[in-house]
């Protein structure tokens, strides 16, 4: 693919900018549109099974919003068929109205020749059927989630409803402790949205487009990593996704931007807060090193003892830079902060800043402080945070 001349060249500075506000962190957001329009900014809210503070689909809009009430991002999210759950970056939240747009993976996994699982005969028709006459309904009500405790040995009508799922001819309509709560599209996607008449080529062309404007400006990598294309996916269709070439000082690739990004400077009030190591603004690592000079890595699925800043480390954004981490966790109404990574003694305000808020979300009254790699800043930083919550 030929590269078009830049329309516009940014200095790293003013990139970072523009993406912060593209993710929702410069500038105060709608409130008034609250859960719903900050997953319609963002375009996709990805799905973890961890939960510390909360699950990572309540912290992304926690971290733009503040203290929204965990019952009420629910709500937001699954009442009124708002939102549908599908493959994107990974499992994500989309909104509803992008139902058509993913007719192309769909169709993917329709004509997809190998699966992990195989599915016994009859039992599709059958998890079909009993969906039509008694759903919505778990797993384990269409007859069991798993054959074994392993969690990769599904049952036959596991595997049938997920088949459904990817199919699209099944939705999960909501999570109720973690459980996906699956109904027919038939009943779940409005009318008008229930089809598949897009072809791949006005699929992916939605789909770059909204990617670079979540995104506000990033590589043809970043693009694609949004919602997990093809490079050659975009490049087929970025020339009429409405994004425009730009060059960024440093990155040493072209890239693209959301030219509405590019009219006016960013402006307005940083968040400072915890963020989700599943939030989007930090989902792809080079992205995250090549913006913020700032290396993140989710550890959880590492072992312990080769652990470097915990579990579940959450960095912290303020002043619209990537200041420390602290990997949490809750004893009572006790916020700990096991483990805490500052970079320098400027960071303590805002970490016990971004520690106090999210402790008062949680219900904490308390906050303790066990290690910090500075040793010499973690008495600085527990008075600090508990004048906070004094």
């Amino acid at each position: 693919m030929t590269t078009p001349r830049p329309l516009a060249d940014l200095s790293a500075d003013e990139a970072r900018r523009i993406v912060l506000r593209a993710q929702g962190f410069i500038g105060a957001p709608d409130r008034r549109s609250g859960v719903r329009g900050i997953l319609r900014h963002l375009g996709a809210i990805q799905l973890d099974t961890i939960s510390v503070l909360a699950r990572s689909h309540e912290l992304v809009p926690y971290a733009r919003l503040g203290a929204v009430g965990r019952r009420t991002v629910e709500d937001a999210y699954w009442q009124d068929t708002h939102s549908f759950e599908y493959w994107s970056h990974a499992a994500c939240i989309l909104p509803i109205e992008e139902w058509p747009h993913f007719a192309f993976r769909r169709r993917a996994y329709r004509n997809r020749p190998h699966w992990n699982h195989d599915l016994p005969d009859g039992v599709y028709d059958q998890v079909i059927k009993q969906l039509r006459s008694e759903g919505p309904l778990t797993a384990t009500e269409l007859g069991g989630a798993k054959k074994t405790k392993d969690w990769w040995d599904w049952s036959g009508s596991k595997v049938a409803v997920e088949r459904a799922l990817m199919y699209g001819e099944v939705v999960c309509v909501e999570r109720r402790g973690w459980k996906r709560i699956y109904d027919l599209a038939e009943r779940a996607v409005p009318d008008d949205l229930l089809h598949d008449e897009l072809d791949d080529t006005e699929c992916l062309r939605r789909l770059v487009g909204l990617a670079g404007r979540s995104l506000g400006v990033g590589t043809r990598a970043d693009i694609a990593d949004y919602h997990r294309l093809k490079g050659e996916q975009v490049d087929a269709v970025i020339a009429e996704s409405g994004l425009v070439p730009v060059s960024v000082e440093g990155w040493g690739k072209p890239a693209w931007a959301d030219p509405a990004a590019l009219e006016t400077p960013p402006r307005g009030r940083h968040r400072t807060t915890l963020l989700s190591p599943f939030d989007s603004l930090i989902w792809e690592r080079a992205r995250t090193e090549r913006i913020f000079g700032f290396t993140h890595r989710l550890e959880a699925y590492v072992p312990k003892q080769k652990r470097i800043h915990g579990y579940f480390a959450m960095p912290v954004l303020a002043g619209g830079r990537l200041v420390g981490r602290v990997d949490p966790a809750r004893e009572g109404r006790t916020l700990v902060a096991k483990q805490v990574t500052l970079d320098g003694p400027k960071a303590v305000q805002a970490v016990a800043q971004a520690l106090a808020e999210a402790a008062t979300w949680v219900d904490c009254t308390d906050a303790r402080v066990e290690r910090v790699d500075t040793p010499e800043l973690r008495e600085p930083l527990a008075q600090e945070l508990a004048r906070l919550l004094g």
